[in-house]
């Protein structure tokens, strides 16, 4: 497609394709419904995040609404570099400016989970220098399944099969919206094409060292049995409605038998040990979070084996997610390692 179409195709919001159109009025009501000022746009260079950067571009032809088009350069391949200014030149050429961070602290370990962490950590901190309330990803349906069988094989429970939610909280403070939740990678990568004329492909993605790439790679056979993504995604769907209503019955448990004080945080114990082992689980997970502000819930298992050395009679502390848990009378607390 030449670039005067696509200009064309990005101010009329995808009028000439049935079923991209579809896409960009479903994610137009949705940030119409949010009505913010101003969005953060997380760009990778992938087919997904070109596409929600000609979205939101092709919104702003719509409502003057401010998006500010970041990259983080993770720095972890020899020519990230390079691949991050050809994304930049791309994104130019439809009047898309992209500020690129490069990343200078040095991720040896967890590489997937430290690079999300640093990642999000980056994001929120140019979101409150420009005071931007939102941040918007290109997680899509794939992505959404893809987290399914991460969590399932992990041992999650409701919570955490339930999968991502659309709007989230970062540290408390800004919100993270993924509005392509329900769209297939399909129709990005066409989008991308269709505006961009390529897209870039991240080798990462293929690397089968990582559980995610390995879990990619099932679905064509998980499909030509017949088991199709889209009902899967209707499960994660209606897990979601479970764990909303679950949901409101913890937030009361949280108020009731967890408190903040300073840079402590106290569990009511007595009430704590008379507890199914989910509700437990959850509410070590929000005391984690109201602590260290994490956004990821501490793996199962090692919530698990905490639980199990909180009832032994001889528990004096223990750590987990950056904490220390120790008995103070009949009550469990935590303070952050690093104090």
């Amino acid at each position: 497609m030449s670039k005067k179409n696509s200009s064309v195709n990005l101010k009329n919001g995808f009028k000439d394709f049935k079923d991209l159109s579809k896409i960009f009025l479903n994610f137009k009501d949705k940030l119409d419904y949010l009505n913010y000022e101003s969005y953060l746009v997380a760009v990778s260079g992938g087919p997904d995040s070109l596409a929600l950067a000609a979205l939101t571009k092709s919104y702003n032809f719509c409502k003057k609404t401010k998006f500010y088009y970041v990259l983080i350069d993770h720095n972890l391949r020899k020519n990230s570099n390079l691949e991050a200014k050809k994304v930049k030149n791309l994104l130019k050429k439809k009047q898309i400016n992209l500020t690129i961070f490069i990343n200078k602290k040095k991720i040896i370990k967890n590489i997937q989970a430290e690079a999300r962490k640093t990642r999000y950590d980056i994001l929120t901190n140019y979101c409150k220098k420009k005071k931007i309330k939102t941040i918007l990803t290109a997680h899509n349906l794939e992505d959404q399944v893809e987290t399914f069988f991460i969590r399932l094989s992990r041992g999650s429970g409701l919570r955490g099969l339930s999968s991502m939610k659309p709007l989230t909280k970062l540290k408390g403070q800004i919100n993270l919206y993924r509005p392509l939740l329900s769209v297939k990678k399909k129709f990005l990568m066409k989008i991308s094409k269709n505006i961009f004329g390529k897209y870039f492909k991240d080798p990462s993605n293929k690397n089968i060292k990582y559980l995610r790439t390995k879990i990619r790679n099932l679905k064509k056979p998980l499909e030509t049995s017949g088991i199709k993504y889209d009902q899967i995604f209707k499960s994660i769907q209606n897990l979601s409605l479970s764990k909303t209503t679950l949901d409101g019955y913890l937030n009361k448990v949280f108020k009731d038998l967890i408190k903040k004080n300073n840079n402590e945080v106290i569990i009511n114990f007595s009430k704590f040990k008379n507890l199914n082992h989910d509700i437990k689980m959850s509410i070590l997970n929000e005391s984690i979070k109201k602590l260290k502000k994490n956004y990821y819930d501490i793996r199962s298992k090692k919530v698990g084996n905490l639980i199990k050395l909180l009832h032994k009679r001889n528990f004096k502390k223990s750590t987990l997610g950056g904490c220390i848990f120790f008995k103070k009378g009949e009550n469990l607390c935590l303070k952050s390692e690093k104090l």
